[in-house]
């Protein structure tokens, strides 16, 4: 596959978590995720709310290895739009989870949505979508607040596995 591509079915989902604010969550569509990353997540989330969630204050914008956020050309627009991202070199390959989202907030939704059946895939969005909305803002807050301390113990393991 080419850069940024998926197979069939694969889906982009997302949701930003950071503190003081998220957003809304989108369930996956089944088309060139480099792409749809770019123009449905980067352009009209993140540079904007950099601009005005951040208001001038500093910020480090992170991801993790999925192809869309590794491709060549997402990394290029961060470059040229968001100077202080953790570049794709600089992250380990057999990384810990060590993006909020993963770490924290994954396992909340798929505890919830996961808890009945969905027979369609627009059952499993819709669930998606209302449970993330349920998500309290102070968990989301300490997902985030928990980041420096989980790369303590990250780094005291030396990347190794941690609970």
């Amino acid at each position: 596959m080419s850069d940024g591509e998926t197979a069939v079915g694969d889906g982009l989902d997302w949701g930003l978590c950071c503190w003081p604010d998220t957003t809304d969550f989108h369930p996956p569509r089944s088309e060139n995720q480099c792409k749809l990353y770019q123009e449905l997540v980067l352009e009209p989330v993140v540079k904007c709310l950099s601009q005005t969630m951040f208001s001038g204050q500093p910020f480090v914008f992170q991801q993790d290895g999925t192809p869309a956020h590794t491709a060549n050309t997402t990394q290029d627009w961060l470059k040229h739009n968001i100077p202080t991202f953790i570049h794709k070199d600089e992250w380990p390959p057999y990384s810990p989870d060590l993006n909020p989202m993963d770490y924290s907030v994954w396992s909340i939704l798929e505890n919830k949505v996961c808890s009945v059946s969905h027979n369609t895939a627009s059952s499993l969005k819709i669930s998606l979508c209302r449970e993330w909305e349920k998500i309290p803002e102070e968990t989301l807050h300490a997902a985030v607040e928990g980041f420096p301390n989980r790369l303590r113990v990250v780094t005291s393991k030396k990347g190794g596995y941690i609970e």
